[in-house]
């Protein structure tokens, strides 16, 4: 265990490395900003934040965010019952991390949030107790969700359309807000449970279950972000420069915890998002954030808008959506400007 002089010094060197992420010679690296290239049109960044683990980019993010003009950083903590669509929707927050199936959601709503670009791919992983190895032994299961038309429902019912049984017909359905969804599954009330860190870490560790399904590994679900940068569709159009600029600094932060999982970890700890140091590091370790530049963001809107019509959450095509609900101009321009 390192002590706390180790710990700070570790800790400043993660930081500094951040901030001259742009100008160091690491592989993958961004340059820095392109010549020319205009301040950002606001000083004001207002940017969501929640204790999931998988969240550590933007966690680490606040150096580089600086460094791209932002000197009034304000952080909004995630509150119950105010998710980030909403939050983004009314303009309470400018940036935001979400999950690529409710984005897309939220768009068939109407929501006027946009996505913006990948930022991780999977962190979602379905358990099942001994009685479900495969999607197709979800029939006549219990599955248990926090809320019906959440992410983890709809990664669910998308996963067993897939494969060819009726979500609606084919699977019983309990909710449970909370902690009481997982601990559900952990009493066996349920036969499966689609978790998100630190959730899927702890069944692990407990050995409670087992995977059926990791979006991290398992094909097609690896193959597409599950989780996306998206904003407010006014601040975009209001500002572009400045989006471009929150965009970067969130993809520089993804590659330093990529390549610095122990100290990511160690910062997530000393800024309060989580107090064990184990299991905020196994996170770091298992979440792909430097992946971000193989899929396509374009792809992911594509494949999860088709699952969800085919779940029958959407009626709206693929196209549609992603002509309503992303902006992708910028993370084109920031995979041009790549020297990699």
């Amino acid at each position: 265990m390192l002590n706390r002089r180790e710990r700070k010094l570790g800790r400043r060197k993660f930081l500094r490395e951040i901030t001259l992420a742009g100008a160091a010679p690491l592989v993958g690296m961004f340059p820095m900003p392109v010549a020319g290239e205009p301040p950002p049109e606001t000083t004001r960044l207002r940017v969501l934040v929640s204790t999931v683990l998988c969240e550590a980019p933007v966690h680490a993010a606040d150096d580089l965010l600086r460094g791209e003009g932002f000197s009034d950083l304000q952080y909004v903590q995630h509150a119950l019952g105010r998710g980030p669509y909403q939050r983004l929707a009314s303009g309470e927050v400018d940036l935001a991390t979400v999950t690529s199936m409710g984005g897309v959601l939220r768009v068939e709503a109407g929501d006027p949030v946009v996505m913006l670009a990948g930022y991780h791919a999977g962190c979602f992983e379905l358990f099942g107790n001994d009685r479900v190895h495969a999607i197709r032994d979800l029939k006549g299961k219990v599955a248990v969700v926090q809320q019906i038309g959440t992410t983890p429902h709809a990664l669910i019912a998308s996963m067993a359309s897939y494969v060819g049984l009726d979500p609606q017909k084919d699977i019983t359905w309990a909710i449970k807000s909370g902690r009481e969804a997982i601990q559900f599954f952990i009493d066996g009330h349920a036969d499966a449970f689609m978790g998100f860190p630190p959730e899927p870490q702890e069944l692990r560790a407990r050995k409670i279950g087992h995977v059926v399904v990791s979006t991290t590994t398992d094909r097609p679900w690896s193959q597409y972000f599950c989780c996306m940068i998206a904003s407010n569709r006014e601040f975009v159009r209001k500002h572009p420069a400045a989006t471009k600029r929150a965009i970067r600094a969130i993809l520089k932060s993804a590659d330093m915890c990529a390549r610095d999982p122990k100290q990511t970890a160690r910062l997530q700890v000393d800024r309060g998002y989580t107090k064990s140091y184990d299991q905020a590091l196994q996170v770091a370790r298992e979440t792909p954030y430097g992946k971000w530049r193989q899929h396509d963001a374009e792809d992911t809107v594509r494949f999860f808008a088709l699952r969800l019509r085919e779940a029958g959450f959407i009626k709206s095509n693929p196209q549609q959506i992603i002509a309503k609900g992303t902006d992708l101009r910028f993370i084109k321009e920031l995979m041009r400007e790549l020297k990699a």
